[in-house]
């Protein structure tokens, strides 16, 4: 059974070693958290966010991160979602997403939840379809640039019913 708790700075290690090459850690961070190969210091950062752990009888298996982009809790973002690679595609992202909706919906009292997600990360997008996230239309795609290539972002919500 997977369950959710707040991120503790002994995870991180775990967390970093998820990242197998360069372009997961671009797609799972945008960069926003530094340079591939990221140090422990460097992830740190994510202790000034609502940083959360998924884990299981088998020990740590997810990691994401809550924060209020405009200060109030009423739309929070989900940001920097990862999955431990020996558990992708089998269900343990969705659940943990769901567990992350529940903490944000019910506990913070979230209107809507948005993310971001990389054109060029299939996976994740099709994962966050399946939980429930809608497509935004935005007039201009955000776009990244990344290892000299451009990566465009997709929008995605998912609103309180």
């Amino acid at each position: 059974m997977i369950r959710i708790r707040p991120y503790k700075d002994q995870d991180a290690d775990t967390v970093l070693s998820w990242c197998r090459d360069e372009k997961a850690f671009y797609q799972w961070s945008a960069g926003v958290l530094g340079h591939y190969p990221i140090t422990r210091s460097e992830f740190s950062f994510v202790t000034s966010l609502m940083p959360f752990t998924a884990f299981d009888e088998t020990g740590n298996i997810g990691f994401f991160t809550l924060r209020a982009p405009d200060g109030a809790l009423n739309e929070l973002r989900i940001g920097f979602v990862i999955v431990d690679p020996c558990k992708r595609g089998k269900g343990y992202g969705k659940a943990m997403l769901r567990l992350g909706l529940k903490y944000a919906f019910e506990l913070y009292g979230a209107e809507k939840v948005s993310l971001g997600v990389f054109e060029n990360n299939p996976p994740a997008y099709y994962c966050y379809k399946a939980v429930g996230f809608k497509d935004v239309v935005l007039d201009t795609a955000e776009k990244y640039s990344v290892t000299g290539e451009e990566w465009k972002c997709r929008e995605m919500v998912i609103e309180n019913i």
